[in-house]
């Protein structure tokens, strides 16, 4: 569990930091274009969103325009690339957030939300906001799906649970209070965004262009004000900076504690003679970021770090059932409040906000009674199950694309994991093991296992990315006719054979590297062992392992052959 929140993490916070640092790259772009200095397009966008830019005979104008190498184009997001190692450098030499630089930035931003409110308002034509959701509540709850990546910055605020005084009392207020400011800010600046473009204008805009969404919109609408522009692009350039600035921060140091808990090699855990950080650590973290940061599309990987802070939020809200379960007795600092009481409120705050919707009558009944059903049945542990299943919701409405992405990257863990963490820990690892034969049977059965949750979850994620790739491209039937249409093309083998490096990268690394070496360390472990439970342990990864092996190299030859074919 402590391996799978630390690698989840690194989405969270690096991947989460790839999508700043190119939002960042556009915001300074502008600030420069408003300065009289051209940056040219080759230089400040990815190679996908370069060939959506085309002129009227179909052909990439940046492609056109920028240097070529061997008769391939040269396009990457320099911009971002820099600003990620200017940080990674300052960060190396040493820096010490403070409270009053934290404010400083805090300020800034709400001084420039507060400015694009005002001078917003003066231009928004209210019929920009008809149709109000013009893709309906499914609309409305992707956008929720999507925002969620804002949410990474509450869930910062307690990892400073251990330098604040108070916590029981203090971190609760911190963190709601935010939100509720937050809340307040992210309503009336939409309402303004969407009242200065229309959505039919802002479905015509690049993802690079969409990085930037407040000069975007006063660029759209009230092109004669260049000053506003600059001043919004001047103060979303420094508050970028300190997200940058903090998450960089903090990346590597999760890093340092994953090392010195034996999951990662130790040089991630080495500091700095002088400085006294970890440099390794953060040049590392600065070079994955920068690198893809460079080559990038921000939309992927939003999507990417919106699935990986709710899988954490899942993770987290789990672990509260699972300690309340396994040490009742247990008397936090603070304790997330349940019972009766809780649960009545919450299930009348549920029947008023279904009362807003426009379903028949016995749909509504259908659904008070299972939701009762399970308020009561969950009424000790009403909010994490209600955040278990709010985040679930969520992830339902991200595209089908990054749930495949997500389980490729939750693969790459499982490897690493098995093949060093697993051997180095310093609470089971072999150094602290007494009988090497159980623990070679004991890694082996883990990396098995893993393998082969890890398959199925790419399994399970490439079919529902057929169906829901199928149910959005079906036209006619409605409801669960287009459900039942859509989840036939389960059964085309064409789709399941169709070449995804999301799906292709992953079984390679299972089927040549976790599986031969599970099924090594369990051969090695039945040789050496005469005990009957560790015999029999090892008999199962050979089991499992094989079984790895078969699924993985039956699907890349399908794979192949239906390449070639």
């Amino acid at each position: 569990m402590a391996w799978i929140i630390g690698w989840d993490l690194i989405i969270e916070y690096a991947v989460g930091n790839i999508a700043v640092a190119i939002s960042w790259a556009n915001y300074f772009k502008t600030l420069l274009r408003g300065l009289g200095i051209i940056v040219p397009d080759w230089l400040s966008m990815d190679y996908r969103t370069a060939a959506r830019i085309v002129d009227a005979g179909g052909q990439s104008t940046v492609f056109r325009d920028a240097p070529h190498v061997f008769g391939i184009p040269i396009v990457f997001n320099l911009l971002a690339v820099l600003i990620v190692a200017a940080i990674s450098i300052i960060l190396v030499l040493g820096i010490r957030e403070s409270a009053r630089f934290n404010a400083i930035m805090v300020g800034i931003k709400i001084l420039v939300l507060t400015f694009f409110i005002v001078v917003g308002l003066k231009w928004v034509q209210p019929e920009n906001w008809t149709p109000f959701a013009p893709n309906g509540w499914a609309g409305i709850s992707a956008g929720a799906a999507i925002v969620f990546f804002a949410y990474i910055g509450f869930d910062a605020v307690s990892t400073v649970a251990e330098e604040t005084r108070n916590p029981k009392r203090n971190l609760p207020i911190g963190i709601i209070g935010s939100l509720i400011i937050c809340t307040f800010f992210y309503v009336i600046v939409s309402a303004v965004f969407t009242g200065l473009i229309s959505y039919p204008d802002l479905r015509t805009k690049l993802a690079t262009e969409q990085a930037e969404p407040l000069t975007m919109a006063l660029e759209h609408a009230i092109p004669h004000l260049g000053w506003a522009v600059g001043i919004v692009a001047l103060g979303s350039v420094i508050a970028h900076t300190a997200v940058l600035l903090v998450f960089q921060l903090g990346q590597p140091r999760i890093f340092f504690s994953m090392a010195r808990d034996g999951l990662l090699p130790a040089m991630f855990q080495k500091v700095h003679p002088r400085f006294r950080t970890p440099h390794v650590a953060t040049l590392m973290t600065g070079a994955f970021v920068a690198f893809f940061s460079a080559i990038a599309s921000i939309d992927e990987m939003v999507d990417l770090t919106n699935i990986g802070t709710l899988f954490a939020f899942i993770l987290v809200c789990s672990g509260i059932i699972v300690i309340r379960k396994r040490d009742p007795d247990r008397n936090p600092a603070f304790r997330v409040p349940g019972g009766w009481g809780w649960t009545i409120g919450l299930y009348v705050a549920f029947v008023l906000g279904l009362s807003l919707f426009t379903f028949s009558i016995p749909t509504k009944l259908i659904i008070l009674g299972v939701a009762a059903v399970v308020f009561v049945l969950a009424r000790n542990h009403i909010f994490p199950v209600l955040g278990i299943i709010s985040c679930l919701y969520l992830i339902y409405y991200l595209p089908p694309t990054s749930w495949l992405r997500f389980a490729a990257w939750l693969n790459f863990g499982f490897v690493i994991y098995a093949g060093y963490g697993v051997i180095h820990s310093r609470l089971r690892g072999r150094a602290v093991s007494e009988e090497p034969a159980a623990h070679d049977a004991y890694t082996a059965l883990t990396g098995a296992i893993l393998g082969l949750v890890g398959t199925a979850l790419l399994l399970v994620t490439r079919g529902l990315d057929i169906v829901l790739v199928a149910f959005q491209a079906i036209r006619g039937p409605e409801g669960w006719a287009r459900f039942l249409e859509a989840a036939g093309h389960i059964q085309s083998l064409d789709a399941w054979l169709q070449s995804s490096w999301f799906l292709t990268a992953p079984l390679v690394l299972n089927t040549f590297v976790l599986g031969p070496l599970s099924l090594r360390r369990a051969w090695r472990a039945r040789q050496e062992t005469a005990d009957g439970a560790d015999r029999s342990s090892s008999n199962l990864a050979l089991g499992l392992s094989l079984l790895l092996l078969a699924l993985g190299a039956a699907y890349l030859v399908a794979m192949l052959a239906h390449g070639f074919a």
